[in-house]
Formats: C-alpha cells, sequence, structure tokens
C-alpha cells in the first residue's frame, strides 16, 4: 500500500480503491482520450473532499471530479486520484416549488431531479441527450445545454449558488457580486475589462474557454455562473443551487423534412422567432429507419409548449405553415414524440458508425457558430472533409448553430493521427473564421484546448492561465485541461490497443473479425448506466442491480480494454486469465440487451463467452458449467434411462436436493425444476403412431399444408413439454404441416414426418438430437459449442435443402440459431443458412397463415418480453397476434433475472431476484385480474414460478387453451 493510499484511507470516511478494478473503469470517459489513475475516491461528503485535496496537495498527486463519465473531450480522465460522486454524494437535498429551486449534490442524475420537480409542473432546464446518466455536477462542469437551450439556454443561465472547495481546502459558497471569489480574482478582472468586454464571440453556445465575461459588473460579476464550463480546473463542486423551469403542460412535436441538410441548416434560425422549445437536427445516415418520418433526407425536431394539448398543436402547425418544408408531420401522442426523440438522442451512438459500419470517433463533437451562419459554415465544414479523405454526419442543435459529428479519424496509425491533427487545425481556424466557438457543449478538455489560442489568441489565452493560477496556485485541480493543456494527439485510448487481430472463436463479422474492433465499439456514452428503462429496453438489468460501474456494459468493455492493452500499458496485465475481468463478467447476465440497446451495439453476451472460453481454457470449470453448461447431456440421459420420476422424487428431497446443488454450484435459494415424465419428442412419437394405427390424419393441415419444422430445444423437450404440444395444436389449426429434425444423419431428405425412418443410405446409425449449443455458449464452451452446433448442422442437411422453415419457441434459443450460430461458426456456409430459416412462433404464423384468424380472448395481458426476443428476434409479429387474439397491453421491458443458467448459478441469486422486481415482478403484481401472465422463455416461467409462484405461459400455450375451449363449446352446442 502506498503512502498516498495509507493516507487517503486514515483521512477519508468514503471509499478509497486503488485496486486495478477500479482503476480500470475510469481510464477513459466518452471521448478520445485515456489516462491511469493512481487510484479512486467516493466522498461522502464536502469534509472528505477536503480530506482528499489535503493528502493529495501534500504529495503533489492531481485531483480530478467525475461525474457519470460521458464527457466527450477527455476531461473526466486523470492521472492522479479520481473523484468518483456517483456512489454517495447524489442527492437531491431539497426542491422548493415556490422559489422554482433545488439543491442538488454533483452526483446526482438529471433524470432524478426531472423526476423529483415533475409532480410540480416544474424541470430543469438543459438536457443532454445522456440526461438519464449525466450528473448535475458534470453538467455545471462543462456548462452543459442540450436539446432545450434555445429556450432555456445552459447549465449557467439555470445556475444560482456553488458551493466549493479549493484546491487549498477553502471553503466557498459562491454566486453574484464577487460572492465567494477567492483573492484576487477581482483584481485580476479589473484589469482587464476591457479585454473581457471585447474578447469573447456573442452566440448562444460559446462554451470555450473560461467564462471569465461572467464576471464582468454589468453581468453581476456572477461567479458562480463563471465557475461553469471549468471542467474542475478551478474547485471542486460540493452542492448547487439551481433554477427550475415551468415545464409546458403540453407539448407538440413538429417534425420538418427537407431535401438535405443544408436546407434544413437554413431554416433552422427562421423558426426562432416563433419561440419553439427545440430546433435540432439531423440527416437520413444517421437513422436506422425512415418509417414513421416525414418525406426528406434531413429533419428538423421543432418543439412547441402549450397550456393544452391544441394550443401546442396549433403552435407548431404555425410553424410547419411558416417553414418552406418538403413535408412535415405534428405528433401531440407522448409515447410518438418519445419514439421520435429516441431517434435523435440514440445519435450520439449511432454516429460512432459510419454507414458502411466503419468507426467514427469525437474530437470535433460540437463546435458552434451563429446560428444564422449555419449552413455556410456546414457546406465549409463538408468541403473541408472532402479535403482531407474524411467523412461525418452532421447533427445536433440546429437552432443553437451547435454541430454534432463523429468522423472517421484513423487514430491506430501514425498517418492517421497526423491527420487528425492537420484536420483538427484547419477546423479550428474555419470556426473562428464563422465567428463560432470550438466548442458548444462538451467543452475543450484536451481534445481542443490546445487550440484555443487560434479562437481567444495569445493574451486571452494567458488570462485564463492567470485566472486558473488564482483559483489553483499548485495546479493541483485537472491538470492538462483548458490552459497550459496536453497535446490533442496524446494519450489517445487507442494507442495501448494490439495492432494485430486477436485470437477468437467467434467471427464478429460487423468488426471485420477483429476483437480489439468490437471492444472499441465502446465509446462511453453510458447509457447501460440508466436506473430505469422504459417501453420494452433491457439493458443493463446487472447494473440497474448492483449501481456498480464494473457490473455495466460500459464498466465491462473498458476492463476488456485495459485487458487488451496489456503489458503496452494496460490495467490488467494478466490478459485472458485476468481475475478482474472474470469478476466483472459474473453478473453479466448474457441477456443480449446491449446488443440491441447500445446505440453503437456493443454485444457484451458474446464478449463473456469469448472471454469465458479463453479464460478456463485447460482449466478446471466452476461446477456450474459442467451441471448447466451440460444440462442438454444430462437431460438426455434422464430421459434415456427413464429417470424423471426418481430425479424429481430425489429433488424433492431437502437434504438431498441441497447437496445436488452445492455439488452442482448451483444457488441454495433455487428449487431445482421438474423433469418432464414424457418428453416432447416421445408424445410427437406416440402420437405418430396413434394416427398410423387408426389410419386418420386430423385436423386440416397435418398433411396438406406448408411444412414447417418445429425445433425440440431442451426446454421444451424436457422440460416444458406441454409449450411443443400447444404449438403443434395451433401451427396445425393455422394448415399448417408440422414435422420435427431429423435424429439420424443421413444422405439423403427424410420422408418429411420428422421420424427419419425412410429405407434411406445412413452416415451415422446413431441417433442423435438437434441442439442450438446456447448452455454451452453462454458458459463460453465454445469449442464443445462447435462441436454440438456442426452435428446439429450435419442433422438439418436434409432440411437446409427444402424451403421448410425452422419454428423455434424458446427465444434463446431461436436467437442462439440467428446469432451465435453464424457467428461460431463463420467458416461453415451452412450456419447462415439455417439461421435464415428460424422463425418465432408468431413470425411463423404471420408469414406462413397470413389468412388465420386466432381465437379471440379478449383479455388483458401483463409479463415481459422476452430479453433475448427484444435485442435479436424483434417481438413486432407477437405484438400483432396478440392484437389479433384480443389480448390487450403491454408487456415490461428489462430482463426477468433468471436468464439461463445465471440466476441458477450459485451467488447469483441476489442479483437475480433484483432484476426480477426491477420490471417483471411488479408488473405482475399491478397487473388487472384475470390478466394473462405471458412469458415465453422457459426461464422467465420459472422465475416467476420460484419467486411469486404465479404461472406463466407461452403464447402458444394461451392459443391452444382457446382453440380447445372454442371446439368444446361448439361440440355442446
Amino acid at each position: 500500500m502506498t503512502d498516498l493510499e495509507v493516507g487517503l484511507r486514515n483521512a477519508v470516511r468514503g471509499d478509497v480503491r486503488f485496486d486495478v478494478t477500479s482503476r480500470a473503469l475510469v481510464t477513459m470517459d466518452a471521448s478520445n482520450y485515456r489516462r491511469v489513475p493512481l487510484g479512486v475516491v467516493a466522498p461522502r461528503d464536502a469534509d472528505d473532499v477536503a480530506a482528499v485535496l489535503e493528502v493529495c496537495r501534500a504529495q503533489g498527486v492531481p485531483v480530478v471530479p467525475r461525474g457519470g463519465g460521458t464527457s466527450i473531450a477527455g476531461q473526466a480522465t486523470g492521472t492522479g486520484v479520481v473523484l468518483d460522486f456517483t456512489r454517495y454524494m447524489n442527492r437531491l437535498l431539497s426542491l422548493d416549488p415556490a422559489s422554482r429551486t433545488a439543491v442538488v449534490q454533483p452526483g446526482l442524475v438529471l433524470d432524478r431531479l426531472q423526476d423529483a420537480a415533475a409532480p410540480h409542473g416544474l424541470r430543469f432546464g438543459p438536457d443532454p441527450s445522456t440526461h438519464s446518466r449525466c450528473t448535475l455536477g458534470g453538467m455545471i462542469g462543462n456548462n452543459s445545454c442540450g436539446s432545450h437551450s434555445v429556450a432555456w439556454g445552459t447549465t449557467a443561465d439555470s445556475v444560482r449558488e456553488l458551493d466549493v472547495v479549493t484546491a487549498r481546502g477553502e471553503r466557498s459558497r459562491l454566486g453574484q457580486d464577487w460572492r465567494g471569489a477567492p483573492s484576487g480574482l477581482r483584481d485580476l478582472v479589473g484589469g482587464e475589462l476591457e479585454r473581457l468586454r471585447t474578447g469573447f464571440p456573442e452566440l448562444p453556445r460559446r462554451i470555450s474557454g473560461y467564462a471569465l465575461d461572467a464576471l464582468l459588473p454589468e453581468k453581476g460579476a456572477d461567479v458562480a455562473r463563471a465557475f461553469c464550463g471549468s471542467e474542475g480546473t478551478w474547485g471542486v463542486l460540493t452542492e448547487a443551487v439551481v433554477a427550475l423551469v415551468e415545464a409546458p403542460r403540453a407539448r407538440a412535436l413538429a417534425v420538418l423534412g427537407y431535401p438535405d441538410e443544408g436546407g434544413a441548416a437554413e431554416a433552422a434560425a427562421g423558426l426562432l422567432p416563433h419561440r419553439p422549445l427545440t430546433v435540432e437536427g439531423m440527416a437520413v445516415d444517421l437513422v436506422p429507419s425512415t418509417a414513421g418520418l416525414p418525406r426528406g433526407g434531413a429533419w428538423l425536431f421543432v418543439e412547441t409548449g402549450g397550456e393544452s394539448e391544441g394550443e401546442a398543436r396549433a403552435r407548431a402547425e404555425a410553424i410547419v405553415r411558416a417553414a418552406d418544408v418538403l413535408d412535415a408531420l405534428v405528433v401531440t401522442d407522448p409515447a410518438g414524440q418519445r419514439a421520435l426523440w429516441r431517434i435523435r438522442e440514440d445519435a450520439s451512438g449511432t454516429a460512432t458508425r459510419m454507414p458502411d459500419g466503419s468507426e467514427a470517433w469525437p474530437g470535433w463533437e460540437d463546435c458552434a457558430v451563429p446560428p444564422a451562419r449555419l449552413g455556410a459554415y456546414l457546406r465549409d465544414f463538408r468541403s473541408l472533409l472532402g479535403t482531407h479523405g474524411l467523412r461525418g454526419t452532421p447533427y445536433g442543435h440546429f437552432g443553437d448553430g451547435c454541430i454534432h459529428v463523429r468522423i472517421d479519424f484513423d487514430l491506430l496509425t501514425e498517418a492517421g493521427v497526423g491527420r487528425f491533427r492537420r484536420f483538427s487545425e484547419e477546423l479550428a481556424d474555419l470556426v473562428v473564421a464563422h465567428g463560432g466557438s470550438l466548442s458548444g457543449e462538451h467543452g475543450d478538455g484536451q481534445a481542443r484546448a490546445e487550440l484555443l489560442p487560434r479562437m481567444y489568441g495569445a493574451d486571452m489565452v494567458r488570462l485564463f492561465e492567470r485566472a486558473k493560477g488564482v483559483w489553483d496556485p499548485d495546479d493541483l485541480l485537472n491538470p492538462g485541461m483548458l490552459v497550459r493543456p496536453a497535446l490533442l494527439d496524446t494519450n489517445l485510448r487507442f494507442s495501448v490497443l494490439p495492432r494485430e487481430p486477436v485470437d477468437v472463436a467467434f467471427g464478429y463479422p460487423s468488426d471485420g473479425g477483429d476483437f480489439s474492433a468490437a471492444v472499441r465499439r465502446c465509446v462511453g456514452v453510458a447509457k447501460c448506466r440508466t436506473t430505469s428503462v422504459s417501453g420494452s429496453a433491457v439493458m443493463c438489468p446487472s447494473f440497474r442491480a448492483t449501481g456498480e460501474e464494473e457490473h455495466s456494459t460500459r464498466g465491462r468493455a473498458r476492463l476488456l480494454h485495459e485487458m487488451l492493452a496489456g503489458e503496452a500499458g494496460g490495467v490488467v496485465t494478466d490478459g485472458w486469465r485476468s481475475t478482474e475481468v472474470r469478476d466483472a463478467l459474473d453478473l453479466c447476465l448474457s441477456c443480449k440487451g446491449c446488443r440491441s440497446d447500445c446505440p453503437v451495439g456493443v454485444d457484451m453476451a458474446t464478449y463473456k463467452a469469448e472471454f469465458l472460453h479463453h479464460h478456463y481454457e485447460g482449466r478446471r470449470r466452476p461446477a456450474a458449467h459442467y451441471s448447466m453448461g451440460w444440462l442438454p447431456v444430462w437431460l438426455r440421459a434422464v430421459t434415456r434411462m427413464r429417470l424423471a420420476r426418481i430425479v424429481n422424487a430425489l429433488a424433492a428431497v431437502g437434504p438431498l436436493a441441497a447437496v445436488a446443488k452445492r455439488l452442482g454450484g448451483i444457488a441454495s435459494e433455487r428449487r431445482i425444476p421438474r423433469v418432464a415424465t414424457e418428453t416432447f419428442g416421445r408424445w410427437w412419437g406416440r402420437r405418430l403412431k396413434d394416427r398410423g394405427r387408426h389410419g386418420r390424419h386430423g385436423r386440416r393441415g397435418r398433411d396438406t399444408g406448408e411444412l414447417v419444422i418445429l425445433w425440440p430445444d431442451t426446454f421444451t423437450e424436457h422440460l416444458s413439454p406441454s409449450v411443443g404440444r400447444a404449438a403443434v395444436r395451433v401451427l396445425e389449426a393455422a394448415g399448417l404441416r408440422v414435422a420435427l429434425p431429423p435424429t439420424l444423419r443421413m444422405k439423403v431428405r427424410p420422408v418429411g414426418d420428422g421420424t427419419s425412418k425412410a429405407a434411406v443410405s445412413l452416415l451415422s446409425t446413431r441417433r442423435s438430437r438437434v441442439c442450438c449449443g446456447l448452455t454451452y455458449v453462454s458458459t463460453g464452451q465454445l469449442d464443445r459449442a462447435r462441436t454440438v452446433l456442426l452435428r446439429t448442422l450435419d442433422l438439418m442437411a436434409p432440411v437446409l435443402e427444402t424451403d421448410a422453415p425452422v419454428v423455434v419457441l424458446e427465444p434463446s434459443c431461436a436467437a442462439a440459431l440467428r446469432t451465435d450460430l453464424p457467428e461460431l461458426l463463420h467458416d461453415d456456409p451452412r450456419a447462415a443458412r439455417l439461421a435464415a430459416k428460424v422463425l418465432t412462433f408468431a413470425e411463423a404464423l404471420e408469414r406462413l397463415a397470413p389468412d388465420w384468424t386466432p381465437p379471440a380472448l379478449d383479455r388483458p395481458v401483463t409479463g415481459q418480453t422476452h430479453c433475448h426476443q427484444h435485442a435479436v428476434l424483434g417481438d413486432a409479429a407477437d405484438r400483432r397476434l396478440r392484437q389479433a387474439a384480443l389480448l390487450s397491453g403491454e408487456l415490461s421491458g428489462g430482463c426477468c433475472g433468471l436468464a439461463g443458467n445465471f440466476g441458477f448459478e450459485k451467488g447469483h441469486f441476489e442479483v437475480s431476484s433484483a432484476c426480477a422486481e426491477d420490471q417483471l415482478l411488479p408488473a405482475v403484481r399491478q397487473a388487472p385480474e384475470g390478466a394473462v401472465v405471458l412469458a415465453d422463455g422457459y426461464s422467465c416461467r420459472t422465475q416467476l414460478e420460484q419467486l411469486a409462484g404465479v404461472r406463466g405461459r407461452h403464447l402458444a400455450e394461451v392459443l391452444a387453451e382457446a382453440l380447445e375451449e372454442n371446439e368444446g363449446d361448439s361440440g355442446r352446442g
């Protein structure tokens, strides 16, 4: 333990962490930059902050305040001690509706303030797209803005008083009329009044540099306002009094379509006299689908407010009439507005990938020019990109002249980094030529501070340095930012990564087969750190359950980044054997929520499987990997030896079950599920024999309809055969002909009944079963998974020669076949062919029986969309099928928390239960009487049964039951 760590532990009541994991988690923010800190301290209060500063000052160690770590210019990284305010100093201390003010701590997430203010008809004006995870302290440090700045300004416009601790331990409350100013600041300003009155450009989004002009006497000598945007270099914020604004009772969103971004940019300034709440712009490049948007190649999102929906709509329609648009849409429905706004908010992540999938990076994320010059600036900007052979898609706050853009810089090679510097210098000159600011929202940090002399001139920058010296004479706080900055092309986070592709098992087709590129996907926007989800969103259940950065998707990506850096300067130095990475991934549920909800498509479930594959290579694995990873083998053995009743009886004996769970690495709190005494496959065989014996072909479609192959996944086969029986009932009622996959490897296709008993030439006479390999993949047993999947492809060879689709009832197995199979067997073309055949139950009915009408149930539903369904498969067909069956209501988002083997593993029960309590269990408890509890996944049904005593059912079971009831009613009639 170093003297610094000992000193901090003796002085601070909060957490002092110098371990590998804690340091690795804060090496980066959302920028291109990386610095390795000595340690991380989570202070409990202002006394702790003062104590940290005293210890670090005595030892000459820098201190960097940090909130949500979403800064895009590098100012939330540092080499000394990082202060993490999100753990303890994260409270809303008070809210006064009468004065419209709130007292907040720096670690408070913006959305929590908005939630508290909303019942009073109030809100905090600024709202960056990261509002669900950015903190008030970070917003004050960067002087953040957001989409509503045309109405409510920047964070500085909403700050009234600030409590800070200076680098030398002085505590001050900053405010107007020089309140809280350090000694010497007033004299400094008094001697530079002319420079301060003439040296700052007049535009709404001037964030670059220090706001020393706020100290002018005619502006009230507002020290708190001047502090905003100082990026943690003047003092450490411990408390803030902020102003709230009245929220409109109703809103309308006008989406205006233009032929291109130039047309949208030219039009934006002309809309400001109508006093909109927002004027946001984006082009088609950043929109995954233009469905729901008016015609055009670029759009302005213009929000209006009013006392009523009619008033808000009237204002929006007035703007539409005043605007010269190609097409327009006005939306007053809150859900519709949220869906449209999500498109805009996700652009901060979407923009990190070019349309062809290549990488794009921040660095020139948020320049701002006067709104009237935005169109001309964008034309010049596009021209400069072309000159340097670069690409980027601008979007952002067109009404304020502030443009966000990610550019496809090559930051991996010396030549590429050189071009990055040249472009940065020329763009800085271009912005200044248009009367703009190098930063219009996110601050200067390391990305732009070096270029401030081009904007302000050398004399003004020297004045900034003198102001920094007044506040922090020892240069203790966040050195290298704003003044005496680090060079913009140093400390790049990519420099430590390996240049050659890492040998891996998965194909990573979206990343050119490069695992390093896959890990680089995480740019730090931290959407995974949200404490609540809306709609059907899933990511990231383990973070919501624990509140720990290491159990977020971003945190795990950071640890993998440091692992890949390894000996080149990474914090994690033992590669695939790293226990730190293993422990962080341990609570990843492999829900795949990040695959869809992360704006850049990080797929942590795949990364986890890859890591576990290498981590345990040649070594003994945890017991759960053998007990649950090999679950298909054990269940087939039980079936083959007809031991189901015996196994169930033994599992019901407490002491015996306890021993089995201990040996199998299963959580003691869990009940061992019952094994079906008749598997789905045996029921199917018995049914075929019965049909043949009686010479009847039964219902319409059994022998004449379109053929579908029903996949007998392990869970349906051995644990929930009722789901398979129900699916057969419904599919046949819809006129389809059902068969099961072959169980023998054949040279020619089977006769079509799924029994593989034709007189054909066989490659193998040993019966086998198809398997998606899910349990092996989720436990990282990828060699075994490849073997199982290759055998499956051999069995399915005759099916692959036909047009027959493969219907998979278990969402996790369907997802594994669609994604894991082709990505793991990327060198086998049969894998992609099988993946393309996979349909969910609802998709099969919609595509293959479009004229079939399901029975009308006329009941409400509750439950949860399976996380893999949400992330990989999509649930649009399921929604339409439920609607056709008159099943009303929406299913919740999130993850059930059982997630295959995760919730059964020893040590996971608490997190598993917390995940269930996040969305699923509250939704079931609050459901109306008579609601159908839908749960298509076996894990979801098991979690409901074991934690809530509720029986969830697959949609196939619900429809089959209704069909039987209708037939019974007809018979009685």
